[in-house]
Parts: structure tokens; sequence; C-alpha cells
């Protein structure tokens, strides 16, 4: 879900930047050279997953497995997701360069979310398929949901916009839950390491 450039205040983009910022220090505090293939692998799926768009207003919506980037890299989705979108602004021009702040804020504290709230939940409990199912759902729907106060806060006519943007993406809601449940089930029994 991309906003577009030229839509968002000054004060939005700032605050965007501000956050992403934060997040990828933090983030590349946290991640060392072990984790750095693991760290690029999954960059590039979210680029790759993120490049089949649907264009919702001023928003476009997209498979982006913020909750699988996040149960795996924990803060080291920031730097990840960061890398993936601006070589999307740069290559495809989905988004841009001034917004990236705000687009990678928006993902990164989605995805990092999911970490914080399931992640030990989703490795060691019995129903981790329905804590990874709620954790992708929830993931995509934080998401549209920032996206949706990043357009309120730059104009009160953009509140429209916004709900049709969050109730457009609880389709995709569902199918990124379905898609985190085959991921983390896979990743517990082929690669459990990655979810540690």
């Amino acid at each position: 879900m991309h906003i577009s450039e030229g839509i968002l205040s000054g004060g939005v983009l700032l605050a965007g930047w501000a956050g992403t910022s934060a997040g990828v220090a933090v983030g590349l505090k946290h991640t060392d050279s072990a984790k750095i293939v693991r760290t690029a692998l999954i960059s590039s799926a979210f680029f790759l997953a993120s490049l089949v768009n649907i264009r919702i207003g001023p928003s476009s919506t997209h498979l982006t497995l913020l909750a699988p980037m996040g149960l795996i890299l924990g803060w080291g989705v920031f730097p990840a997701v960061l890398v993936a979108l601006t070589l999307q602004a740069v290559l495809f021009h989905f988004g841009g360069l001034v917004v990236l702040g705000v687009n990678t804020f928006i993902m990164g504290f989605s995805a990092l979310s999911v970490y914080l709230v399931f992640g030990r939940a989703v490795r060691e409990s019995k129903r981790g398929a329905v804590l990874s199912f709620l954790a992708g759902s929830l993931a995509v729907i934080l998401a549209a949901g920032l996206a949706g106060v990043s357009l309120a806060m730059t104009d009160p006519n953009f509140l429209n916009a916004a709900k049709v943007l969050i109730i457009a993406h609880i389709p995709l809601a569902i199918i990124e839950g379905a898609v985190t449940v085959f991921m983390v089930s896979w990743l517990k029994r082929s690669a459990p390491e990655f979810l540690s």
C-alpha cells in the first residue's frame, strides 16, 4: 500500500522519516553479520510479493508478507523494508523517494508489531496456526490503518479515502493470514531457526 508522492503534508512526511530513521537505526543494531543473508532474502521476498499492485485511490494494495517478515526479522524488518521500497521507488516509481519514510514506517511498524505481540506465542503455542492467521491479518489492517491516519492527518477531506483504504484491505488481510499460516507452519518444520 504505497502512498503516492504529492499527497501527504510536510509534517506527516517528517514524522514518517523520523520514525523510519529510528527504526532503521535500532534494526541495524539488532542485525549482526549472521542475519544479513536472512534479511536480504526476506527483503527480496517482500520486494517481489509487492510488485503486483492494485490501485485504490491515492494508494494501492498488494501482497505484503508483513507478518512473516516481522516474525523472522524482528527489529531487522525496518532496514529490509527500506531497501525494498527504495528499489521499488527508483525502479518502478511505486510510492516515491519523498514519501519513502512514511511508507517504510507504515510497513516496518506493522511488521514489528506482529513480532512484538505474536512472536513468542507463534513459536511456542500449540495454537500456532490460529495465531499466525491473526498475525497476518492484523498486520495488514494495521498498515492500512496507519496509511489512513497519514492521509487523514494531512487533510480531513481524506478521511473518506482512508476509510475506503481500510475496507479495501480486508480481503487482503484474510489472504495474508492464510499465507502467514502456510509460511510459519513450513518454517517450523523445515527451518525453525528462522523463527527463533
